[in-house]
């Protein structure tokens, strides 16, 4: 049934598909080619995606273009600053205003016409986001070639990065959107964010993300947040333990004026934060008691398997011995049945012994060791094999056999 959803791939997709299903393991083939499709077939990057994701770590390639930012915008408590234009001021400064709101009005209305008729033409390439981290590294190099490099200290990662090192670290994050094409946005980077003391204010206090909306990773974050108009700045911080924007500064607001809303910002809303730290200690407590607990549990069971490890050796040991014992007693009791077994059989060897008055016999005493005495008579012409199997029946010992000169000298039979 897949053959119909891979017709359209070519030989060389197909060859990466299988290959990113062999490294990453997943078994839905669609899925595969769902994430290769956002890589742009880059099969390193979203392999790197894929471990990225599997160790908890924010991805730095491309996210689905369907994933929502997770940042609460909906907080009916969200402080919001706005900045009107000042208006025009003396009979000189109306007449100009009113001269120019025509060609105002009429140039902003066509362009608005010709970017929405563009849409059909040629999707928007910023709806793509392919090198997040290039956009936030090309708006820096561009922002410091213009304005020069004494500005606050930017967060060099895409935005889920610095909202993961916000909520981790518990810091503020002030996000600032810049608008290459309005008005007042040279002026506010001029004037406003490269002032030595909104500079030290945001390194001290807070992390600072910021880029074009002209870039892919910011028109991206713009379609989260909605800004009105620009320049505009957010900032977020980790309430009810979720991401949230609790303040909105848009306009061209002077350096005075956004240190006095930034400062009263965090006024506000530093006590979640201070919550957020109490029970993450509280958590990292309860974690730690835990862990030594299940520590302490752990050597006493390795202590008690040790136990059981000695008990079960013992036994084994013990139960070896007596098998050794009951193997030597079955040894010692075949050899005594073997010893038997050979005296009957020597004893059926045996010949008759010899009635006293024949004259061709004589008379042997074996004395043995325990003074006991065992005589029997034998016939001259048995050998000295039939005196050892007598030997043997006498009990298999040593002894000492008194034989009559008799063999030597039958006249004192």
């Amino acid at each position: 049934m897949a053959a119909p959803e891979e017709r359209d791939l070519t030989q060389e997709q197909t060859e990466k598909l299988l290959q990113f299903q062999d490294l990453t393991g997943i078994e839905s083939m669609d899925q595969c080619r769902h994430t290769l499709e956002q890589h742009n077939w880059n099969i390193e990057a979203a392999v790197q995606d894929r471990l990225n994701e599997q160790e908890g770590v924010p991805s730095v390639f491309n996210p689905p273009p369907s994933r929502p930012l997770q940042v609460n915008t909906a907080d009916h408590r969200i402080y919001s600053y706005v900045v009107s234009r000042p208006q025009p001021r003396g009979l000189l400064g109306w007449g100009y205003y009113l001269i120019m709101l025509p060609f105002r009005f009429t140039y902003y209305t066509i362009l608005d016409i010709f970017r929405f008729a563009l849409r059909f033409i040629r999707p928007d390439p910023r709806s793509r986001v392919t090198d997040p981290v290039g956009d936030i590294v090309s708006f820096m190099h561009s922002f410091e070639e213009k304005y020069g490099r004494a500005h606050p200290v930017f967060y060099q990662g895409t935005y889920s990065q610095a909202l993961n090192d916000a909520k981790r670290e518990l810091r503020f994050l002030l996000v600032y959107l810049h608008g290459d094409d309005h008005q007042d946005s040279d002026e506010f980077c001029r004037n406003t964010l490269c002032a030595p003391e909104v500079i030290s204010l945001i390194n001290t206090r807070m992390l600072f993300w910021a880029c074009s909306t002209n870039k892919p990773e910011g028109y991206r974050v713009s379609q989260a947040l909605r800004e009105n108009t620009y320049p505009f700045l957010a900032m977020i911080m980790l309430k009810d333990r979720r991401m949230t924007v609790v303040g909105r500064l848009e306009g061209l607001i002077q350096p005075d004026d956004l240190i006095n809303q930034l400062t009263f910002i965090m006024d506000a809303n530093q006590t979640y934060l201070v919550s957020e730290r109490l029970e993450r200690e509280e958590r990292n407590q309860t974690q730690v008691l835990r862990q030594q607990q299940d520590e302490a549990y752990l050597a006493s069971l390795r202590a008690d398997q040790e136990k059981e490890r000695k008990k079960r050796e013992e036994r084994e040991r013990k139960r070896r011995k007596e098998e050794e014992v009951q193997q030597q007693k079955l040894a010692e009791e075949r050899r005594r049945q073997n010893l038997q077994e050979e005296k009957e059989r020597k004893l059926e060897c045996l010949p008759p012994e010899p009635s006293p008055d024949d004259p061709e016999s004589v008379k042997i005493i074996f004395k043995l060791p325990n003074d006991s005495r065992v005589e029997r008579r034998f016939h001259f012409s048995q050998s000295l094999t039939v005196i050892g199997v007598q030997v043997v029946f006498g009990y298999m010992s040593k002894f000492l056999v008194v034989i009559y000169e008799i063999l030597v000298h039958p006249s004192l039979r």
